[in-house]
């Protein structure tokens, strides 16, 4: 039986034994997951590729969505190489089009029996200003509002692994210390896809604080429902990987790595805290709570604000539902 349904998993009760040096094979170390199955947005590089193979090497069942059946495809091809027998799957979706996202809900539910995990992880960071497929901002689209639509799709699915197995199904939102420089008054449709006011970073870290309430919205309704899932956020660390893509040409990147890495995370630590949350036991039963290095972390006043957490939940179904009646497109 898998570490999430072993008997001896239990609350957690204090710190964990890991810190931010620690990789997430460690942190998984002795877990045997070949009873789950588990998506991972953006698992096509970075630590999203790193969460897919740990978790494919812990024996779950791993289902990549790419924007390209391509790229999924190469990155299936190099986990499959590194560990052998992985279980894997690769299906298309652009979290940037929410038609795609219905799509790949749509194609994943009729396809596959069970889902225990969800992993939000895909991101992109202080871009140009852009508009979505669905003409919202392309930051809060890509980074929440697509993985809003996505968990919400999915949350009868996980409902029905939960209580057809026993097993305590986790939903992961991957956000960033970066939410702090948002003070939460950025959730208005207006106000977000205003060019003369955008800032890249601001609009970064409106969506890294848009990560944290929707965890935390999500795990309010969770536990008022009765549900055996759990909602929770985290901060990765700061890791140089294709997300500042942006804001770092390669050059500089190559030429920093030196001096970076005796400060920075590398790949394999910076999946750490997603696979903690994902597959170990000490955290059965913690939900709404928000994460860094492997321990429960603060996060900043307005992360914490149950109303703005509401209202952001409102906001964003507002969002995809105007997109499915087209009212969005129209109104650019």
């Amino acid at each position: 039986m898998g570490l999430l349904g072993w008997p001896w998993a239990r609350r957690r009760q204090g710190p964990s034994t890991f810190d931010r040096a620690s990789t997430a094979e460690e942190v998984t170390a002795g877990v045997d997951a070949t009873h789950l199955t588990a998506i991972v947005t953006g698992a096509t590089n970075g630590i999203g590729r790193e969460t897919a193979r740990v978790l494919a090497l812990r024996g779950a069942e791993v289902i990549i969505p790419a924007r390209t059946m391509a790229s999924g495809a190469k990155v299936k091809d190099s986990i499959a190489g590194e560990v052998p027998g992985a279980k894997l799957h690769v299906m298309e979706m652009d979290l940037a089009s929410l038609a795609s996202v219905r799509r790949f809900a749509k194609s994943f539910s009729s396809s596959h029996a069970h889902l225990n995990i969800l992993v939000n992880n895909a991101g992109i960071m202080a871009c140009p200003f852009q508009l979505s497929k669905d003409g919202i901002e392309l930051q809060f689209a890509t980074n929440h509002v697509g993985h809003f639509l996505l968990t919400n799709l999915l949350l009868d699915k996980m409902k029905l692994t939960a209580r057809k197995t026993g097993v305590q199904g986790r939903i992961i939102n991957v956000s960033s210390v970066a939410h702090k420089r948002s003070d939460g008054s950025c959730f208005d449709l207006n106000k977000l896809n205003d060019k003369s006011r955008y800032k890249p970073f601001i609009a970064y870290a409106h969506s890294k604080l848009a990560n944290i309430l929707h965890a935390n919205e999500l795990a309010r309704r969770l536990q008022e429902e009765g549900c055996n899932l759990t909602a929770n956020s985290l901060h990765p660390g700061v890791i140089l990987t294709n997300i500042t893509r942006y804001v770092l040409p390669s050059s500089m990147v190559t030429s920093i790595l030196s001096v970076a890495n005796l400060f920075l995370k590398n790949t394999q630590q910076g999946a750490a805290t997603t696979c903690y949350l994902a597959l170990h036991p000490d955290v059965k039963d913690v939900s709404g709570k928000y994460f860094a290095d492997c321990e429960e972390a603060t996060p900043r006043p307005a992360g914490r604000d149950a109303e703005l957490a509401k209202r952001l939940w409102d906001f964003s179904e507002q969002l995809v539902d105007s997109n499915q009646h087209g009212e969005i497109n129209r109104r650019k």
